[in-house]
């Protein structure tokens, strides 16, 4: 008796260990979610939405691969050597969100996440757009710098590496857009924040490297698309979602 009860309870224990992983389905909204205005940027199916940077199609080097966007070395390419294969959501301009994407990088991976993107012919996505790092801290050749660690706006502010987890492992950025105040959260925690538009931002921007860039000098889009990069790297996103405010 007290072996089937025992018995009984280890697989009771085991179902609620479980159900949080049953229903957090990958791609997918919760009821809550819906309810609250969150929308899928990627149905984890195809690229709806979706179109190169200054162009019209996607990519070549994108593929759906286990319900995920991944950006992959172009044929041809050596890694860190990027496809001109820069994406875009370009069903609409986005002003104030919050915005929530989950990143994988391969080893020595390097990527971005793009808010406020101005298209400018023959330029890309990062002449006229802040970047949200997606790196491989640990042997990326781009971890010398704080400021383009994971997480980091780059270039600019530095977020905690203590927050981002290794290579293979997914992790979720969570940036939220209102009115020109910005704030990064990797994997729960708030790493960062600044505001666009301001003398801080402006002296951030003298000190970086976009401080020759017209997209940037001459001021920050007040709105703009979703992008996401490709610098030559193995890159999978998945569960991207945005909330408008």
């Amino acid at each position: 008796m007290r072996k089937n009860f025992l018995l009984t309870l280890s697989l009771a224990v085991g179902l609620l260990i479980a159900l949080p992983t049953i229903a957090q389905e990958v791609n997918k909204l919760s009821e809550k979610e819906k309810s609250a205005g969150w929308v899928l940027l990627f149905n984890g199916n195809n690229f709806d939405g979706w179109r190169k940077c200054n162009g019209t199609a996607m990519p070549a080097n994108w593929k759906i691969d286990q319900n995920s966007m991944n950006v992959f070395t172009g044929e041809g390419k050596k890694p860190g050597q990027g496809s001109d294969g820069d994406i875009l959501y370009s069903t609409k301009k986005f002003k104030n969100f919050v915005l929530s994407v989950d990143w994988n990088a391969g080893k020595m991976g390097n990527s971005g996440i793009f808010f406020n993107v101005r298209e400018v012919p023959g330029k890309p996505i990062y002449y006229a757009a802040p970047e949200i790092q997606v790196l491989d801290n640990v042997d990326a050749t781009d971890n010398k710098i704080p400021s383009h660690l994971a997480g980091s706006l780059y270039d600019m502010i530095a977020a905690d590496p203590a927050t981002v987890k290794p290579a293979g492992s997914w992790n979720t950025i969570v940036i939220k857009v209102k009115d020109g105040k910005v704030t990064h959260t990797q994997n729960g925690v708030k790493v960062l924040s600044y505001t666009l538009w301001t003398p801080e931002w402006d002296a951030m921007v003298a000190k970086s490297k976009f401080k020759t860039f017209p997209g940037f000098t001459e001021g920050i889009a007040k709105e703009g698309y979703i992008g996401l990069q490709d610098h030559g790297y193995p890159i999978w996103f998945r569960n991207v979602k945005i909330r408008e405010l």
